[in-house]
């Protein structure tokens, strides 16, 4: 092989097989919300059928990307691995361009709440990598590979085991990095706010006009004299301005009456016991929550559940769970992303996130009687730290792995 075509075929392997190890990894970060982009997947394309298979496909897609990255970074099978990120860009670069084009989704999810990009980005994104999927398909047969079939494979396995235990591990527990704009310590009011210097969207405005049966299109420039018979307004968005990060944080109680600013503005601590659906809640916990109830209230903290249920479900719920706390209503879209469980507590105290809690990480309650803010403060670093060690050992399992394939240099017969 040419070294020009030896460099080439590097490049792109070094571009696909990141993007691929990112774009897995962020999405392992995170499964519940890539299981909701795929429902929103399925409505936009009226299958919505096939949303039971959601989460299994979340966990599907975001653990073949990461491995078929490594493979591609680590030039591993790449008879098998080439052909399957070819696979991947040749159903997804027509897919994002409908996207694209017709704009079913907001957002494709492609790097999950990790980076956002527009629809037309995606697109041309894919472009490249499926550019650089054909070259190293081409070549696989031509890549030299001095590692036997034993060791790519069991490198593979591997890296499958490492982010599938960080899938399941993101899935039943508070994920260890948040992307998203409810983090702990966000600020929500600067959150919503939008600066005085922000673009705002620009409009370009057009009108039709028709005389004698003939229909013309005007600017506001140019517009024709009286003889002429208005016909409508057209309205073409030129450019996008700014959007702050939370656009939809309303809470409501079930009379209709607007709390929102009274919970922002609050200097004292307000408890948010997040369950977007009450039917598929976790009634197990609600005896551990009516408990933290009676904590928070007797020291005057505010204790209330938001949710996007009907009323209906609403009853339901109260009739199993008994709760001791009271119910207000909000965005589901809006509760989905502050926490990914069903339910998940978060504190707030002037407007600012203290603390936010998978259902199943929820802390006993005598966290809640002392200092909230120094107790979520400490377990913060702590979960900093243990999410460091954890990334320390893997590196270092990595390493261990590299050097054993570097010690095993036989070509496979």
């Amino acid at each position: 092989m040419k070294p020009i075509t030896r460099n080439i075929l590097l490049v792109c392997r070094i571009v696909l097989g990141v993007t691929f190890i990112f774009s897995g990894f962020v999405k392992a970060v995170d499964p519940l919300g890539s299981t909701y982009k795929f429902v929103d997947y399925f409505n936009a394309f009226n299958i919505g059928w096939a949303s039971g298979l959601a989460l299994t496909l979340s966990f599907l897609q975001s653990a073949a990307e990461f491995v078929v990255g490594v493979a591609i970074l680590f030039n591993l099978l790449m008879r098998y691995s080439s052909v399957i990120a070819l696979a991947f860009m040749v159903i997804f670069t027509p897919l994002t361009l409908y996207i694209a084009i017709f704009n079913p989704v907001h957002d494709c999810g492609c790097f999950g709440e990790a980076l956002v990009i527009t629809n037309w980005h995606t697109f041309f994104k894919n472009i490249v990598l499926l550019a650089a999927a054909i070259i190293i398909y081409l070549y696989r047969n031509k890549t030299d590979n001095k590692y036997s079939n034993v060791w790519q494979s069991a490198f593979c396995i591997i890296a499958t085991f490492a982010i599938s235990i960080f899938e399941v591990h993101s899935y039943h527990h508070t994920q260890v990095l948040d992307f998203r704009a409810f983090k702990v310590g966000s600020s929500i009011p600067d959150k919503m706010s939008i600066p005085s210097d922000a673009p705002t969207d620009v409009w370009e405005s057009s009108f039709v006009y028709q005389k004698d049966g003939k229909k013309q299109e005007f600017l506001l420039t140019n517009l024709p004299d009286s003889t002429w018979e208005f016909v409508e307004a057209k309205h073409k968005l030129i450019s996008k301005g700014y959007e702050p990060p939370i656009t939809d944080f309303t809470i409501t109680t079930l009379e209709g009456d607007d709390i929102t600013d009274n919970i922002l503005q609050s200097s004292n601590y307000t408890f948010l016991l997040v369950a977007y659906n009450l039917d598929k809640t976790e009634l197990s916990c609600y005896n551990r929550m009516n408990q933290i109830s009676s904590v928070a209230q007797s020291q005057g903290y505010t204790f209330i559940m938001l949710t996007a249920s009907t009323d209906e479900a609403i009853e339901r719920f109260v009739e199993a769970a008994n709760p001791n706390f009271g119910i207000c209503v909000a965005d589901e879209t809006m509760l989905k992303t502050i926490v990914r469980s069903n339910p998940g507590l978060m504190i707030l105290r002037d407007g600012v996130i203290v603390g936010k809690w998978n259902w199943r990480d929820v802390p006993q309650t005598k966290f809640f009687e002392g200092n909230i803010l120094a107790n979520s403060m400490e377990q913060q670093r702590q979960k900093a730290a243990n999410f460091y060690t954890w990334a320390l050992i893997l590196l270092f399992a990595f390493i261990a792995c590299i050097c054993l394939l570097a010690a095993n240099n036989k070509k496979d017969k």
